[in-house]
């Protein structure tokens, strides 16, 4: 895991189509094509064939690498590497910040769905800059604590189910008329697969606020007021312990190209700047490494990623 961890460092997410998240995503829409209608009950389908496949590919992976600890290192660090996306997240948000800091709004306006969904068309550098960091904050669980975490808990089987997961809730799982019935499965799944990274995530970004000169403290208190503010479970968390270690408000009004939403505010000091940007990706950062650490940590004691023989009892020769 750790090898994959740095394998995302230097050569970070591949824009590629035979990356295996674009691979996966053009077999899930050729499922949803052949399923799709207006029913919880094919979106439960959906869901089970493709995070069914993701799973059993890892368990057979990790069945033909049993007895090759150095080949369990190969697959775990490759799976770990295609499902990791904090260091294209780190950069997306380093543009952001470029862009907004030298006044380039134009830039930032078509480079901010590279992060987020937003129509980026009317909106100012400080509504820019609060979308990067509530991205940030939440891509931060997503797309680096949460695999990390399922990767420690249940190995290559864990990373490639929860990317596929996160991938599906992505392409379906939000609120439209075509995905507010069919891709409900999809979203529940990834709300209970983010559960606990999510909170997680919050608890280091409190922890850290002091390396971007927050208080773990004032970080801590707003997570406890504002966290379950959110309409989502769990992005709430860790928008909300963002806010409060980089000292910033988050939260309002949201377009969707056409579909607004409000959101309830986050923080209490005042709305992000280009600046703040830099200072939410170094938090990112670390929270991803401290997160990488605890998970091949963890991982190591259950004896996942290199296959390691459990210790047995009736090996000891005891006189």
């Amino acid at each position: 895991m750790v090898a994959g961890v740095a394998l995302d460092a230097v050569f970070a997410d591949p824009q590629s189509r035979v990356h295996p998240v674009a691979l996966f995503g053009r077999a899930a829409a050729a499922v949803e094509r052949r399923l799709y209608g207006q029913a919880r009950a094919r979106g439960v389908v959906h869901v089970g064939l493709c995070v069914g496949s993701a799973a059993a590919f890892g368990i057979a992976a990790e069945r033909l690498t049993r007895r090759s600890p150095s080949a369990r290192v190969v697959v775990t660090a490759v799976a770990t590497w295609a499902v990791l996306g904090g260091t294209t997240l780190g950069r997306e948000g380093a543009f952001m910040a470029n862009a907004l800091e030298s006044g380039d709004v134009a830039a930032a306006r078509a480079r901010l769905p590279h992060l987020c969904g937003r129509d980026p068309s009317a909106l100012s550098e400080g509504e820019l800059a609060r979308a990067t960091v509530e991205s940030i904050a939440e891509n931060t669980s997503d797309a680096v604590v949460a695999p990390l975490v399922w990767g420690a808990v249940a190995g290559v089987p864990g990373l490639l189910a929860y990317r596929a997961v996160n991938t599906l809730d992505a392409m379906v799982g939000h609120r439209s008329e075509r995905y507010e019935v069919f891709g409900w499965a999809a979203a529940r799944l990834d709300d209970v697969a983010n559960y606990l990274p999510a909170r997680l995530t919050g608890v280091l970004a409190c922890a850290l606020a002091p390396l971007v000169g927050g208080s773990s403290r004032n970080a801590a208190a707003v997570l406890r007021r504002d966290g379950h503010r959110h309409p989502s479970p769990n992005s709430g968390r860790c928008e909300a312990a963002f806010a409060g270690a980089l000292g910033v408000r988050l939260g309002g009004r949201n377009d969707y190209g056409g579909r607004v939403e409000h959101r309830p505010e986050l923080g209490d000091g005042p709305r992000p700047r280009g600046g703040d940007i830099s200072r939410s990706v170094r938090l990112a950062r670390a929270v991803n490494l401290s997160a990488a650490a605890l998970a091949a940590a963890s991982a190591w004691a259950l004896g996942l990623p290199l296959g390691l023989p459990r210790h047995r009892k009736d090996r000891l020769r005891v006189p």
